[in-house]
């Protein structure tokens, strides 16, 4: 299991072992946490096809594991620029990079290989631990919706930083 931050934090303090990202990776995080899960072998992992004999002799030589489950909850842009609207800096450092294209990355992989489940709210993880819990993997069905909501929600953020800034005048 491969965490950063906030996350690591929080799965450590509920008993679970958790990898920190740049232990993985062997790069260190940026100052500030501005640059943590956009590397090769976090990406490679999503998206990398393991029954493709040549990507998976790629992935083998460089050391990349499968992800099977990516869970990202974004940084609040919609919540921070509601309670403070004028404070540019505040809307701008609450911008998700590496969280959107880890989003994008699961939703991809999930629709491709039909192996990484993306999970994009903690409304979700119910149904996920159920479907765990009575099958044992989750299915299609399941990855399926749970990409397309992925997909409908980088969206929206996006919407959401462009019709913040489009209401800026600098």
């Amino acid at each position: 299991m491969l965490g950063s931050g906030g996350t690591a934090e929080a799965v450590r303090k509920l008993g679970f072992n958790i990898l920190e990202v740049s232990d993985y990776t062997q790069v260190s995080e940026m100052p500030g946490g501005l640059v943590k899960t956009l590397h090769p072998r976090i990406h490679g992992g999503i998206l990398g096809d393991w029954k493709d004999p040549e990507q998976r002799k790629y992935l083998e030589a460089n050391g990349i594991e499968p992800l099977d489950f990516v869970v990202v909850n974004l940084y609040p842009f919609q919540e921070a620029v509601m309670a403070d609207p004028v404070n540019f800096r505040r809307a701008v450092d609450n911008i998700d990079i590496g969280g959107v294209a880890l989003i994008r990355a699961a939703g991809k992989g999930a629709l491709l290989n039909h192996r990484v489940v993306p999970v994009t709210s903690p409304k979700q993880y119910e149904g996920v631990v159920g479907e765990l819990e009575r099958k044992g993997y989750v299915g299609n069905e399941l990855r399926e919706q749970l990409a397309r909501e992925a997909f409908v929600l980088t969206s929206d953020y996006d919407r959401a930083i462009r019709d913040y800034l489009a209401g800026q005048v600098r």
